[in-house]
């Protein structure tokens, strides 16, 4: 049996959910086809998905095309669910992106198909809608060419657009860019030898190799051009691959809780076979978990299953220390994030009637299923943040804590999320046993300015055999956190944090009585000593805090440009090409994250609603306007020395 996990993938509104209705109701999964407006799709299951017409959390449905298996994963279109579509894309083996006849080519679409030429994925366009009034199927096309890729196949044309009568008319050509990319097809174009055959070899070994896209039309509510979409999935592109004799080895993509609360893991297996009851490797930690049940997706069913070979995607239970992004068994060679982390954050704040206790551990369990919402909790305030993408994700984050916790939220004002680098270098050191350090540690340290980009190092200007290793590793582990929180309360990066003095007091002991910690050093120590160093370091270098920056990208009638020029400014956006296309123009710059919001609401009244933004995180800018972002501290506070010593213990055990 052949498999194939694809991934379809579109723009919001594009018509990717109805598509994959369209899909299953043609293989025969299902007798009638779901409605995203009236909330019955077999994809979007969530209350909230139906409810908004939206899909939120990525699906996985299977079906079979004679003798090929067929995981078809739903993801979200909107960029606010953009972590979804991420997790979702390290194990697929080929994709659908989904274009509307109508809309054309949007932001998102583009931002899609970058990601998925970067990875190589194999990837079929389907130019959804041509029945809807204003379809323009001649125009997509070239757009798709000059906005996404130039590397297309058109597989046929269209009859009678823009109507309900409209039809696919399959047939491969012009076939000039298959060619290029493959010489076999070219020496027999060259002479006149062309042959259906071999331009199907050609298109099914190309389009596995991600060189080429074929492009289909067809429409999900009338169900125009889907078969062929279909034949084309079956045919061109590749299957899962992966040997079920070798090691294990797979990713967890998706976490979700079941009815009784349990945790169940969504994973692919590239490799090995894995049953019920083996014990395997989890994540960076490589802690054990072992699998309690195994369900494999089958015939529009999820069927239970003793094991899951290699090529699968199934469902695992038992696994209770898993998260998304976990690598089971053997890791794999590490994609790295292929879209950028959230670049906003907001305070939960609980209602009159919400417990802060439920209130974090639901939290905690959304995390779970989302890693990029990164949690920070605050001690003092007793206050939660949530990183987001966007203002559309905090919503759905307040209507799931009131759904399925019955947790009553509102939120603060969005921020954006911004980091501290080192402005210059900075050393500071304590001494055991001398001036108020009460510690039984020595510790110095000295931050430098590292690329950016770079992250945090750690190294070492002492001896490595100077003292205990455990030591060493208390202090490294301190300085990474503390560094998440610098001189302004953000974290800091870019940086190299450098050990220059150390000194401890041995294991000590009274005579012919046992083990003395009031004469002898500990971790705890070292971890407690670590953040005043730290800290009294970065105050002597300096910080600077820099604030997310979006790219943008505004395509609009030209004779709008006069309008949106003022508001630009205001927004402190900064225009740094620009270009007339006929009757339109397009502005490309950077603005601050916290502000996109703002652009994305004043664009449509500005050009007449014929606008269209496209923005994602680019970089960091140093803040140049207003005052300094601050963010108050979670911690113990080392820039309070007072108050730092009065927060823990002055003699730590350890």
């Amino acid at each position: 049996m052949h498999l194939l996990n694809l991934g379809i993938l579109a723009h919001v509104d594009a018509g990717k959910t109805s598509l994959t209705e369209r899909l299953l109701h043609s293989v025969g999964v299902i007798d009638e086809i779901g409605s995203v407006d009236a909330g019955s799709t077999q994809t979007d299951t969530l209350a909230l998905e139906r409810r908004r017409g939206i899909t939120i959390k990525s699906a996985v449905v299977s079906f079979a095309v004679d003798d090929v298996t067929v995981n078809l994963i739903d993801t979200p279109g909107h960029p606010d669910f953009i972590a979804e579509v991420e997790r979702v894309l390290g194990v697929l083996d080929g994709a659908v992106l989904v274009v509307s006849a109508v809309e054309g080519v949007q932001a998102q679409t583009r931002v899609l198909m970058r990601t998925l030429e970067r990875l190589r994925i194999p990837t079929l366009v389907f130019v959804n809608k041509i029945d809807r009034r204003g379809a323009r199927c001649d125009d997509v096309p070239r757009a798709v060419a000059e906005r996404l890729t130039p590397a297309i196949v058109p597989m046929g044309t269209v009859d009678r657009p823009g109507t309900r009568a409209a039809r696919f008319l399959p047939g491969i050509g012009p076939y000039d860019v298959l060619a290029d990319h493959d010489d076999d097809l070219l020496s027999a174009w060259v002479e006149g030898r062309v042959d259906a055959d071999l331009l199907h070899r050609a298109l099914v070994a190309r389009t596995g190799q991600a060189l080429v896209h074929p492009v289909y039309f067809g429409s999900a509510v009338t169900g125009a051009g889907v078969p062929e979409l279909i034949t084309g999935i079956k045919e061109l592109l590749p299957g899962a691959d992966g040997d079920p004799e070798g090691p294990v080895s797979g990713t967890v993509f998706k976490v979700e809780r079941g009815p009784a609360g349990e945790k169940i893991a969504y994973a692919r297996l590239f490799s090995g076979t894995l049953g019920v009851r083996d014990r395997i490797p989890l994540g960076e930690a490589r802690t054990e978990g072992r699998v309690t049940a195994i369900s494999v997706f089958d015939g529009g069913t999820e069927t239970r299953r003793d094991a899951v070979p290699a090529g699968r995607i199934a469902k695992l239970w038992g696994l209770t220390g898993t998260r998304v992004g976990d690598a089971l068994g053997e890791p794999r060679k590490a994609h790295g994030r292929f879209f950028a982390p959230p670049s906003l954050e907001t305070v939960v704040v609980p209602g009159p009637d919400t417990d802060a206790r439920s209130l974090h551990l639901a939290l905690t369990r959304l995390a779970e299923q989302d890693p990029l919402i990164d949690l920070r909790h605050d001690e003092v305030r007793q206050e939660t943040s949530v990183s987001l993408y966007g203002e559309v994700q905090k919503e759905v984050v307040q209507a799931t804590l009131a759904e399925e916790f019955g947790l009553d939220v509102t939120f603060r004002e969005t921020t954006p999320l911004c980091i501290e680098r080192p402005a210059g270098t900075g050393a500071a050191a304590e001494f055991v046993k001398k001036g108020d350090n009460p510690f039984l540690a020595t510790v110095g340290l000295r931050v430098d300015p590292a690329p950016v980009g770079s992250g945090v190092s750690f190294r070492l200007e002492v001896e490595l055999g100077a003292m205990p290793y455990a030591f060493f590793k208390a202090v490294e582990d301190s300085v990474r956190e503390t560094l998440g929180q610098g001189l302004d309360g953000w974290q800091v990066t870019d940086c190299t944090v450098t050990m220059t003095h150390c000194g401890y007091c041995p294991r000590q002991s009274h005579a012919h009585q046992g083990f003395d910690k009031s004469m002898s050093s500990t971790g705890a120590d070292f971890r407690g000593l670590t953040p005043l160093v730290l800290v009294e370091a970065l105050r002597r270098a300096g910080t600077r805090v820099h604030e997310p920056m979006h790219r943008f990208r505004v395509e609009a009638p030209a004779d709008t440009l006069g309008a949106l020029l003022p508001v630009l400014a205001a927004l402190r956006a900064v225009p740094r090409a620009a270009e007339t296309r006929g009757d339109r123009c397009v502005l490309e710059g950077a603005v601050p994250a916290a502000r996109v919001h703002g652009l994305e609401q004043r664009l449509p009244g500005l050009t007449r609603g014929e606008g269209e933004l496209e923005s994602g995180f680019d970089h960091y800018a140093p803040v140049s306007h207003g005052t300094v972002p601050r963010r108050p501290r979670s911690d113990h506070n080392p820039l309070n020395r007072k108050e730092y010593l009065l927060n823990v213990t002055r003699r730590v055990g350890g």
